[in-house]
């Protein structure tokens, strides 16, 4: 300490303990010759420093005390007693905030041992004040000290900071820099022997903003302060987002002698912000391209009245579009295992011969469209070599400049109606959001189409008939047909509102094995015994909502016979000629491996078919009562000698007798309305 001091110097210490580096503390308290207050507010601070002390450190911490509050408070009280700036977590540019406000010391707060720091800059501040004052107690103003040591100290704070500070001269032609610091140098890579007598604005580049130039030039021609972000360039060529203070330095006349810059690298936040801004525009961007591309397609979809202008309405709408210069849809023809073309839109004209692809041998590897028929997940090519073996493999591609090519699959669950294949002459329109719109666009065509096809198998006056073969034993009335040596006949079912269907079968083998086969099957959640016969036994099977029944219902296809002998079940389905028999096949070959189309057969509806008869009556009765007829019929209950009672039918059903009754009463007056009616 200084010879002339009293022993002991009275160090005030303001800090709430938010975020408090403890071990500052106790370093300044363990010092014999410095006496340490404390003061948590800045009304205890003052208080303390009316009272007398020869230095002020101050914590400074988000949400605890305010050290630049500190200061300005402490200068406003008494401007020549020294204050010590200690954050906890100050951001980037808090020591220079701090340095133009006048601080004495600052401690940074990634200092190897901030105790130490504190205390040396304590030391500094008392020894270079002298020790005489009006009010008894030791201090010296900077003021007083000499020119070379005023200059010292306050270069070292600046050379210290840990933001790049500068000083320029507007007096000398071109505002030349004339000091920079440790800092700056770090974070431009420039040294100062090539930074000072030039103009910050080397710093600058092609992407730096013009505005916030304009905007530094126009406030350092105002003589007034500004704050700006902009891109600036490092020594290496390196760019970097950098915050950039100016505030002009006036002297005792009030004239601007200097202006004082500070630099902080905001690169990691600018960043971040920046990625925050292109994922909302690119969300807004995907909102605003699915609304007008659905939209307009949607209105297509819906005034549709063939699957041909659905598939042209979608193939049109996309390459109509800027994104798009060439679109096609092409289906799977099962005779010959290809992809062919239907319809296509576009600015090429390629030779619809050379758009078939053939399949046979797991397809070409080459070809998206195939992958996307096959996998039935949309599948993109931007590579550039994979682009260049695409346009190998068809001709009618070179020259066209294509770069991207996105296949959509027209998926609707197990039934592929097509693939949606389109090009584009850039690849970025390909990317990540556009993926989007296009599986999108794909949903919504194949649920058009399927919508479509399960309307016309009322409306048609011609349907198609296919029927099969079915080995395969995860089908359970064929694994009970190959274990029981037994047939069994389909007598109907019921959709219930759960999603599961009760298909009724009549066949000979025992209950017992029956029930014990069932509960083992994964299709089969439950069965009942509906009627003991001496011919055969009436059997209910609730099946889950993935039943054959329901599968087929959903593709506009409607099971007409089914019989099960010999390990095998034999099984027509009907549906309208314009309905994708293609689809029917290969849901039930993937569903049933081992599937046989045996007959393909097309012929006239009758005026008025028994299952538009029963589905209009199926509208007007409840599931309840609906499961109560047919129960009733399947179980002999109509019979002369009335084989089963009713209840018995209730406790096959888990209902009482008499809701069995109103159940099958209403069904009846309804059946019988819808006769007489007709």
């Amino acid at each position: 300490m200084n010879a002339n001091r009293a022993s002991t110097a009275r160090l005030l210490y303001v800090s709430d303990g938010t975020g408090r580096d403890d071990g500052v503390l106790d370093a300044a308290a363990g010092v014999s010759d410095l006496s340490l207050v404390t003061a948590s507010t800045v009304e205890d601070a003052l208080s303390h420093v009316d009272a007398g002390v020869d230095c002020v450190a101050s914590d400074h911490s988000d949400g605890g005390v305010d050290g630049l509050g500190v200061l300005e408070a402490v200068h406003e009280r008494d401007p020549d007693l020294p204050v010590v700036l200690v954050p906890t977590d100050g951001d980037e540019s808090l020591a220079g905030r701090a340095v133009a406000a006048g601080v004495d010391g600052y401690v940074p707060s990634d200092a190897a041992d901030r105790g130490d720091a504190l205390l040396e800059l304590v030391r500094e501040d008392l020894e270079l004040r002298p020790t005489g004052r009006t009010d008894g107690t030791a201090r010296m103003p900077i003021e007083d000290l000499g020119v070379r040591e005023e200059l010292r100290l306050k270069e070292r704070s600046m050379d210290e900071a840990p933001v790049g500070i500068t000083i320029s001269d507007p007096a000398q032609p071109d505002n030349p820099l004339i000091y920079v610091n440790d800092a700056f140098e770090r974070l431009t890579g420039y040294g100062k022997a090539e930074t000072v007598g030039r103009n910050c604005r080397f710093l600058q580049g092609e992407e730096s903003d013009p505005e916030a130039i304009r905007q530094m030039r126009e406030a350092v021609d105002r003589q007034e302060p500004v704050s700006v972000e902009l891109v600036n360039y490092r020594k290496n060529g390196e760019k970097y987002w950098n915050r950039v203070d100016i505030a002009p330095l006036r002297d005792e006349a009030g004239e601007v002698t200097h202006f004082v810059g500070f630099q902080t690298d905001v690169t990691a936040r600018k960043e971040a912000e920046l990625e925050v801004k292109r994922e909302r525009e690119n969300l807004e961007h995907l909102v605003s391209r699915i609304n007008g591309l659905m939209q307009d397609v949607t209105s297509n979809l819906v005034q549709a009245a063939s699957r041909e202008e659905i598939e042209g309405a979608v193939c049109e709408r996309v390459t109509d579009a800027d994104s798009y210069a060439f679109g096609w849809i092409g289906e799977h023809d099962i005779a010959s295992d290809a992809i062919v073309p239907t319809v296509q839109s576009g600015d090429w004209d390629p030779d619809g011969a050379d758009l078939e692809l053939d399949l046979r041998d797991d397809g070409p590897e080459w070809s998206p469209t195939a992958r996307a028929a096959e996998t039935r997940q949309i599948q993109v090519v931007q590579d550039a070599d994979a682009i260049d073996g695409l346009v190998a493999a068809q001709p009618w591609l070179d020259g066209t400049g294509v770069e991207a090519v996105a296949a959509i699959p027209l998926a609707y669950k197990d039934t592929l109606y097509g693939v949606l294949t389109v090009y584009t002459t850039d690849r970025d329109e390909l990317n990540d959001r556009e993926t989007v719109v296009l599986e999108a666009l794909g949903r919504a065509t194949a649920t058009a189409l399927n919508a479509l096809e399960r309307g016309r198998i009322l409306a048609s006056d011609n349907v198609v008939e296919l029927e099969f073969e079915v080995r395969d034993r995860s089908l359970f009335v064929v694994d009970l047909s190959a274990t029981e040596g037994c047939d069994l006949e389909y007598n109907g079912s019921v959709s219930r509102s759960d999603g599961s269907t009760l298909m009724f079968f009549s066949t000979v083998a025992s209950p017992a094995a029956v029930e014990a086969l069932a509960a083992d099957h994964p299709e089969v959640e439950e069965v009942t015994l509906v009627r003991e016969g001496d011919d055969a036994h009436l059997f209910e099977f609730t099946v889950g909502e993935q039943s054959l029944v329901a599968t087929l219902a959903e593709r506009g296809a409607k099971l007409t016979t089914f019989v099960t002998a010999d390990g095998a079940a034999r099984l027509t389905v009907e549906l309208p000629t314009e309905a994708d028999a293609r689809g029917i096949v290969e849901l039930l070959k993937g569903r049933y491996p081992d599937t046989e189309l045996v007959a393909y057969r097309e012929r006239e509806r009758p005026p008025t078919t028994k299952g538009e008869f029963i589905s209009e009556l199926e509208d007007r009765l409840t599931e309840r009562q609906l499961t109560a007829i047919q129960t009733a019929y399947l179980g002999g209950f109509y019979e002369w000698n009335r084989e089963i009672s009713g209840d018995e039918l209730a406790n096959s059903m888990g209902v009482a007798r008499s809701t069995f009754h109103q159940h099958l009463r209403a069904a009846e007056r309804k059946l019988v309305e819808e006769f007489f009616e007709r």
